[in-house]
């Protein structure tokens, strides 16, 4: 009889790199990102601290990188595709929620340091391809990515302050809307 750790590590690289991503992910919601280390994460899918170095050679930092790739990609399709008149409030309230709702996801995202690069020729496509969703909801044309910027930062903003309980969730809604008529 095969052990996990022999079953595990005879799947494909793809598939091994997605499960650490995932148990990464799920000790930081669970536990906070100071529980999520190299030999936690070997403990928790089965595979050698080894197997965990060949898929990401810099370690934690990389997961971490990973992570927030993966979180990137879940927020664009949270914020792509909203084209009604309600666009810009369908998309604050999408982003606000997510941030709430994946807080572990949220700082590896946006809080700690990480590997992946915004706005440059590095950054990877799942960063740019949320940024260009933002984008596409305030509309191109002249300034438009700092339009998305300024947009994404005071989403950012009132996240962190809501999580704080530094703002009221009672009045959350009015702050969406103001924010969807300042970028109206």
């Amino acid at each position: 009889m095969k052990t996990p750790a022999r079953t595990r590590s005879t799947a494909a690289p793809a598939d091994r790199e997605a499960a650490i991503v995932a148990a990464a992910r799920t000790i930081a919601e669970t536990e906070g990102w100071s529980a999520v280390t190299v030999r936690r994460l070997a403990a928790a899918i089965g595979y050698s601290q080894p197997v965990l170095y060949q898929h990401f050679p810099r370690g934690r930092p990389e997961i971490i990188a990973a992570v927030a790739r993966s979180g990137f990609a879940q927020l664009e399709e949270l914020v792509a595709g909203a084209d009604d008149p309600d666009a810009l409030a369908q998309t604050a309230r999408a982003y606000l929620a997510f941030a709430r709702e994946h807080a572990g996801l949220y700082t590896a995202m946006f809080e700690m340091p990480s590997l992946n690069r915004f706005a440059s020729a590095q950054t990877p496509p799942e960063l740019r391809r949320g940024f260009d969703a933002l984008v596409a909801v305030l509309g191109r044309g002249p300034g438009a990515d700092t339009r998305a910027e300024l947009f994404w930062s005071m989403l950012h903003g009132v996240a962190v302050l809501e999580r704080d309980g530094r703002l009221p969730a009672a009045q959350r809604e009015e702050r969406i809307a103001e924010i969807a008529r300042l970028f109206s």
